[in-house]
């Protein structure tokens, strides 16, 4: 766990957080900043700053925290209506905070290309 991560601290419960999902390995809450209805952010509670660093270290958590994505999908009730899966790795990527996270985002029609 990091000291100065955000996500580390909502971890840790010093950051508030509103948790939709919860496992012993990720953790999945709404996002402040919300892109879109639902906008909802899973994470791996061990620190890794991207998706790449995670899945090369632990594949597995890895497919825990795309487990998880569709958990909270689930728990949003955009589970039938679709959503999207977006993970941010690296500065180009626009990813701001450099702990491994997944965007769940739902809840009104997405468009292509996203970028």
């Amino acid at each position: 766990m990091s000291t100065d991560c955000l996500f580390c601290g909502i971890v840790a419960r010093t950051v508030p957080a509103t948790v939709v999902h919860e496992t012993d390995t990720v953790l999945a809450f709404a996002d402040i900043d919300p892109q879109a209805p639902s906008h909802l952010l899973v994470i791996p509670k061990e620190h890794y700053p991207d998706a790449a660093t995670m899945a090369a270290a632990d594949p597995r958590l890895a497919g825990e925290v795309l487990a998880a994505a569709a958990e909270a999908a689930k728990a949003a009730a955009i589970d039938s209506t679709g959503y999207r899966l977006v993970f941010n790795t690296g500065a180009d990527a626009n990813q701001t905070v450099f702990h491994a996270h997944c965007h769940v985002l739902g809840g009104r029609r997405m468009s292509w290309p996203p970028g």
